[in-house]
């Protein structure tokens, strides 16, 4: 029985297709041959500076190939990776440190400034570029002596993701979810070596896990697309069409982009076999777009918060929808069990919408250094009183058809999915909160707009809406600032004194 991924690694591609493209980055490539040797020299590196086991190592590098060899250097070591966003704020950056604690953190040379301000000491920095060293050995029998002590429900990695008070959580995944999510999809999807995947999402975001493993396991050639094409979507197509890419894993938003400039129409991508998008809701009209202009490629809708590893409901678009009809999530993946429960607790019948809860191996391991909000989010299986069984409850809302599928109806609390990030609104508005001049602050989503919509109310002096986002920018990523501001002179608030939030909502539907 497999209890690490890197099983798939040593058996998979690094046996099997040694001297294989592994991963294109730019003007830069590695085989998979040069891959291992880069990634044990990095295990040996991080186990010269300390020898520890089961210890957070963070890397701080821009996407590139240098972050998988780290990331793999990290689990040789025996050790928990956690790959950081170069381009957060310095507060928010802090904060994400000062929850994790790495115990080291994987950068280079020209980021040390950075990480020096965020408060990490010299002494636990280590520059990828030693890795190029030759003089670096890595001993096999030392490395897979330390691997024999991590075992299937240890920690394999860390993903960072917004916090409700202002602290981002990270959400601890293990070996054993990782490697149950990707064998279900090997035994459902015929992929393999052949297989060329176009990486367009972030390293820090959980698609990478999927991305990551079918190029260890089956021989994938990783193609890391440049950042800067995601806002030029010709030559974004371009270049796909360009290195022959058969597999996207991506979140919806740039896909409606290309959608609606009809750039399917003009730019043919022949090769590209399989579509998979997760993250947010994929508009119908747009999907069939993309459809249309590739008949013969199979569209894949997967669903999962982090909490799950990646994804825990799939649907493979078997038949045509009107624009106008919802696309399903569809079914549970395999031993991955979907609870509907109603507000007593029970469950849902056929229609009935009820809170989407998971239960089985997939679920993280819970929150890194937070066993407060693992118990909420953990909890006992209501269903089941007959021994410990923990469901993690999402907070969306869904019902099932007749038929089985699985349609998702909203969300439970005020948490939402923009540009294929998870944002909780509330971390917004406690920042907000914080600006001096700021009396009041509520956060909304307009779906259809894809807007996050601040309402605020100044005390004294009026605070210009120029001012909140220079503020906001210090601790946020561009994707959770508000685009939309409204400045009021009082905040409605309902029978119980809180925010009216259905009123401010009906205000924009109003067009206010």
């Amino acid at each position: 029985m497999q209890s690490n991924i890197l099983h798939y690694f040593e058996k998979g591609a690094a046996l099997e297709h040694p001297d294989k493209i592994a991963i294109v980055d730019g003007a830069v490539s590695y085989t998979f041959a040069e891959l291992e040797r880069l990634a044990k020299r990095c295990a040996a590196c991080l186990i010269a500076r300390a020898d520890v086991l089961h210890q957070p190592i963070a890397v701080f590098l821009p996407k590139s190939a240098s972050v998988v060899i780290a990331d793999l250097g990290i689990a040789y070591s025996g050790n928990i990776y956690t790959n950081l966003d170069t381009k957060s704020p310095l507060q928010r950056l802090k904060n994400i440190l000062a929850s994790i604690v790495p115990h080291t953190i994987i950068t280079s040379r020209d980021l040390i400034d950075t990480l020096l301000a965020a408060g990490m000491a010299a002494d636990q920095l280590f520059c990828i570029d030693d890795v190029d060293d030759d003089r670096v050995v890595a001993d096999n029998t030392i490395l897979w002596k330390r691997l024999a002590a991590v075992i299937d429900t240890d920690p394999l990695c860390l993903i960072n993701t917004s916090g409700s008070t202002g602290t981002p959580k990270s959400v601890v995944l293990s070996h054993r979810g990782t490697i149950d999510f990707m064998d279900w999809v090997f035994a459902t999807f015929d992929l393999g070596s052949r297989a060329v995947i176009g990486s367009l999402s972030p390293f820090h975001f959980d698609i990478f896990t999927l991305e990551l493993n079918l190029c260890l396991a089956k021989g994938a050639t990783l193609v890391i697309i440049p950042e800067p094409l995601a806002i030029f979507p010709v030559r974004l197509l371009e270049y796909i069409a360009r290195e022959q890419v058969t597999f996207l894993f991506w979140v919806p938003s740039i896909m409606v982009n290309i959608a609606n400039l009809g750039l399917l129409e003009k730019l043919p991508l022949p090769a590209l076999t399989d579509v998979f998008f997760a993250g947010e809701v994929f508009p119908t009209r747009h999907l069939n777009q993309w459809r249309r202009a590739l008949p013969v490629t199979r569209f894949v809708n997967l669903y999962g918060p982090i909490e799950i590893h990646v994804d825990c409901t799939y649907f493979v678009v078997d038949r045509l929808f009107d624009d106008d009809q919802p696309l399903p999530i569809g079914f549970a993946c395999r031993n991955t069990d979907i609870l509907l429960l109603n507000d007593s607790n029970g469950l849902c019948q056929s229609g009935e919408q009820g809170e989407l809860c998971v239960r089985g191996s997939s679920l993280a391991l819970g929150y890194w250094n937070d066993p407060d909000k693992t118990a909420k989010a953990f909890v006992q299986n209501p269903l089941n009183s007959r021994y410990p069984e923990l469901i993690y409850r999402t907070g969306d809302l869904a019902w099932r058809s007749p038929a089985g599928e699985i349609y998702l109806a909203g969300r439970k609390d005020f948490q939402i999915k923009h540009m294929g990030y998870r944002i909780e609104l509330s971390e917004i508005e406690h920042q907000v909160l914080c600006i001096t001049g700021i009396a009041n602050a509520c956060v909304l989503y307009q779906h259809e707009n894809k807007e996050i919509t601040l309402f605020y109310q100044s005390l004294g002096e009026p605070v210009t809406s120029a001012t909140i986002r220079q503020k906001l920018a210090e601790i946020f990523p561009k994707y959770m600032l508000p685009t939309v501001f409204h400045p009021m002179d009082r905040l409605p608030q309902n029978a119980n004194g809180k925010i009216d939030r259905n009123a401010l909502s009906l205000s924009i539907q109003q067009g206010r």
